[in-house]
């Protein structure tokens, strides 16, 4: 069980009078194993933190310690490991690779990492998010909604301890909306682990266990 600390966290863009402070000292601590809902209006700072946080786009200054580890004083490649291992992504756009099937697509992260798959966890995966049927077909022959199941699985794959997601849910209509909040409640749950996600939608932040609000890179 890992534990993510953000300690007074800041990220600037441009120079001088073109000079914008995206996060602005920002301290925050994620609880493990718990869903952490970030809300806040468009340009916010929203996805700049959660980048920030998932090793994705290195602050200005400040720290993000995964236990004790400060990540970004880790080299690119113990950084990339980390982002291999211990974090689990899933964005809007679904990032499906078109000409590999979807059950490689699900296991391209641990075949990256020389890792063997875990068969029967990537079964157990597949199975929950309902697309045992959709192995063999390539990612064009897919729904949205599918194909986020299965960039949902891919960010499983690796049994992350943390993941991070990025508006999962803004091209899902209600119904799949649904069906996807309730896979990501069974991963906290079920596989211990913690969620960290942006949303838009009022009712997503509902079910969180924590909601962090962010306006102006700062922390309301």
């Amino acid at each position: 069980m890992k534990k993510l600390k953000i300690s007074n966290l800041k990220k600037t863009y441009g120079k001088d009078e073109n000079k914008v402070h995206a996060l602005d000292g920002i301290n925050l601590e994620i609880e493990p194993n718990k869903f952490t809902a970030i809300i806040g209006p468009s340009g916010s700072g929203k996805s700049t933190l959660l980048h920030c946080m998932a090793g994705l786009d290195k602050p200005t200054s400040g720290n993000v310690y995964l236990d004790d580890v400060d990540i970004y004083t880790l080299n690119d490649e113990k950084l990339s490991k980390i982002r291999r291992d211990e974090f689990g992504f899933i964005f809007q756009s679904y990032n499906l690779i078109s000409v590999i099937n979807v059950y490689d697509n699900i296991t391209l992260p641990v075949s990256i990492d020389g890792k063997k798959e875990e068969k029967e966890y990537i079964n157990t995966l597949i199975e929950k998010l309902g697309i045992s049927n959709q192995i063999k077909k390539f990612p064009n022959e897919l729904s949205g909604g599918q194909q986020q199941r299965v960039a949902i699985a891919r960010a499983l794959a690796n049994k992350p301890s943390v993941i991070f997601a990025d508006e999962p849910t803004g091209n899902l209509d209600s119904k799949t909306t649904d069906e996807v909040m309730d896979i990501l409640k069974v991963c906290v749950k079920e596989f211990n682990q913690t969620l960290v996600m942006i949303t838009h939608n009022s009712d997503i932040a509902k079910m969180a266990d924590k909601v962090i609000t962010i306006a102006d890179g700062k922390i309301l």
